[in-house]
């Protein structure tokens, strides 16, 4: 465990800026032939994704088959403009014959980031990171804290050098807590670094490490979450490089990714009800960005500026039988109430229908995951599903 000389607090200056996420895939080259693998980062990058992810310590044969293995990889992966990080560990790196203080192998295969799957102590972290390559490290999230990277900071590492990736999990049951991902990656962003994090394919007969066959995620939950859902979910969670776990992603689910995370605004899909009056649907689907401005009730998310650029326009009360609006309601106040008439409410826990509220679309049960991490000034977009 590396041992920190102080802790970083919140607001500091190591926080975080807003980032764009990128969008990487992950291959497997002792699981299929390179040209097919090629083919797909071919595609991947014609989709906008520029990372790609591997696992070195998992593949079987001599080092020099190995290592010739991932040379020829790293070209495939170079010659498409992308970056690759490779996972290994302290085991793996005795089997290649490297140490902290010489990466000169991986350097030598044309490697762009090691992902440290188990990390040494401080010193030989710091050696590591030193390396005369320009090649960044990226470690385990989920046992990098902010301590650890202010102690590596305080001994003269550029901060730039250091990333956090989640792990991905092939058994079913067994990813990452939902809270506890969100804790983690709140401390991470708060001590300024990228974090990466996995999300499943859910195309026909995909493969990965250890006879995957139930998708590769990081967070449990998301796990048979439509696959643009999960990334919209993990980069509102401050995920900054969001990857598919599995391979291959169809070609459909590259580009819903992309599409989804390009503009970084927090897309929300909903179905709307009822038949929507000209003005609703243009409130609900046209006005960009809806904003809570931070003070709205435990009841409710609040995007209260549509009723100002309304407030010229109709919003004719609509019955609805229902008494109460429960969870994943999309509400929007009406003329019973004109001073507000035009604001949208998400609804987060029962509220009574006093008829000053049209139910105007609903949210299914996954989509209100973004919920839990869309927080006060997020630019939020609603999106058609129907």
């Amino acid at each position: 465990m590396l041992s920190p000389p102080f802790a970083i607090e919140e607001g500091s200056k190591m926080e975080r800026k807003d980032e764009a996420v990128t969008l990487g895939v992950s291959v497997y080259p002792d699981l299929r032939p390179l040209e097919e693998i090629a083919a797909y980062v071919v595609c991947a990058a014609q989709h906008g994704y520029t990372r790609v992810f591997s696992s070195m310590f998992s593949v079987e044969g001599t080092p020099e088959e190995v290592l010739d293995l991932f040379r020829r990889l790293n070209g495939v992966v170079h010659k498409n403009g992308m970056r690759i990080s490779l996972d290994i560990n302290p085991e793996c790196m005795k089997r290649f014959g490297t140490a902290p203080d010489d990466l000169s192998v991986f350097h030598a295969i044309g490697a762009d980031i090691l992902r440290m799957d188990g990390a040494y102590g401080e010193d030989d972290n710091l050696r590591m990171l030193n390396n005369p390559y320009g090649m960044q490290i990226e470690y385990n999230a989920s046992a990098l804290t902010p301590e650890a990277i202010g102690a590596l900071v305080a001994r003269g590492v550029s901060r730039e050098r250091i990333l956090a990736c989640h792990n991905f999990y092939p058994q079913r049951y067994t990813g990452f807590r939902w809270d506890k991902f969100q804790a983690v990656n709140k401390q991470l962003q708060r001590a300024g670094l990228r974090i990466g994090a996995f999300v499943s394919s859910h195309a026909p007969q995909t493969h990965g490490v250890w006879d995957a066959m139930d998708g590769l995620p990081t967070v449990e939950r998301l796990r048979d979450y439509p696959a643009d859902l999960q990334a919209r979910i993990l980069a509102a969670a401050g995920t900054t490089d969001v990857f598919f776990g599995n391979a291959y992603a169809s070609d459909e689910e590259l580009e819903a990714v992309h599409r989804a995370l390009q503009d970084g605004c927090k897309h929300v899909h909903v179905e709307p009800v009822y038949n929507l009056s000209a003005v609703e649907r243009e409130i609900l689907f046209e006005f960009t960005p809806h904003v809570d401005m931070g003070d709205s009730s435990e009841w409710m998310w609040r995007s209260r500026l549509p009723r100002v650029t309304y407030a010229d326009k109709a919003i004719l009360p609509r019955r609805h039988a229902a008494k109460e609006f429960v969870p994943g309601d999309v509400v929007m106040v009406n003329d019973n109430y004109k001073h507000y008439a035009g604001e949208v409410q998400v609804v987060l826990r029962p509220m009574v229908n006093d008829g000053m509220r049209n139910l105007v679309a609903r949210i299914n049960e996954q989509e209100m995951t973004m919920f839990d991490v869309i927080d006060s000034f997020d630019q939020v977009i609603f999106d058609c599903d129907s």
